[in-house]
């Protein structure tokens, strides 16, 4: 395992396991650190493994966010334009990698980390790991393509009713929803549960599990092509506005 700080990569046993390494700030995710990961996915493209794994370090948070300190100071449109496209692309490694990226919510996973997990092909949770895209609360929108995922995943009419509500949802609605696929029972290992999930990939043949993964990622990416333009602009102009700033400035306070 390689020690990059801010994140940890591991390819062993035909797993690309990658963990966000901030616990002490809920795994929140900065600008830096999501540039990092794209560039982990995209390196290893063409590596010999037939899913991969990412989660966040400790037991509290999967990814609690943006590093809102981070983004108080990008102010201006274009800027909110590049943060937005950043993120998009670093999350886009995830979308298009050619085999199952399988998000691993060991704790909470709300805003940014919200868009981070649905950007994952397939979740599975802790029993207390909420899903929380609650940008709607901060007078946002999506940033990174995660209100696209969710449409994809819900539909149009539950995923506008959720992302409109800015609401938590608990680890059994997500699974009702499938927005998960799994939930850890309570007073288990979740590690041991993430591992044993884990064979029911790694038993199939990689041929196989390229063909399906390039199958769904075809499918997604037809989405994102047809809505990202319309929700970045939506973003950018929520960004700005003095009503997303009041909503910030209280969050910051807390």
């Amino acid at each position: 395992m390689t020690d990059n700080k801010r994140l940890l990569l591991d390819t062993s046993d035909h797993v690309l396991r990658i963990t966000i390494n901030r616990p002490e700030k809920r795994n929140a995710l900065s600008m830096g650190l999501l540039d990092e990961l794209g560039a982990a996915l995209n390196a290893h493209r063409n590596a010999s493994v037939k899913c991969a794994l990412l989660t966040g370090a400790g037991d509290r948070a999967f990814a609690a966010g943006g590093d809102l300190k981070e983004l108080d100071a990008i102010r201006s449109e274009p800027a909110a334009r590049e943060m937005s496209e950043r993120g998009h692309a670093a999350l886009d490694a995830i979308r298009y990698f050619p085999v199952p990226v399988i998000g691993a919510l060991n704790g909470l996973a709300l805003g940014g980390g919200a868009e981070l997990a649905m950007a994952c092909d397939i979740r599975i949770a802790a029993a207390h790991a909420e899903l929380g895209l609650i940008q709607a609360q901060l007078n946002v929108t999506t940033a990174w393509g995660g209100g696209i995922d969710l449409i994809n995943a819900v539909g149009n009419s539950a995923a506008l009713a959720i992302l409109c509500s800015g609401r938590r949802i608990d680890a059994q609605e997500a699974l009702r929803l499938c927005l998960y696929e799994a939930v850890c029972p309570e007073n288990h290992d979740f590690s041991a549960f993430t591992e044993s999930f884990l064979q029911g990939y790694l038993s199939k043949s990689i041929n196989v599990l390229h063909s399906y993964k390039a199958a769904a990622a075809a499918r997604r990416k037809r989405l994102h092509d047809e809505l990202t333009e319309t929700a970045r602009q939506g973003f950018v102009t929520a960004w700005i506005d003095d009503d997303h700033w009041d909503a910030a400035a209280k969050a910051l306070k807390k």
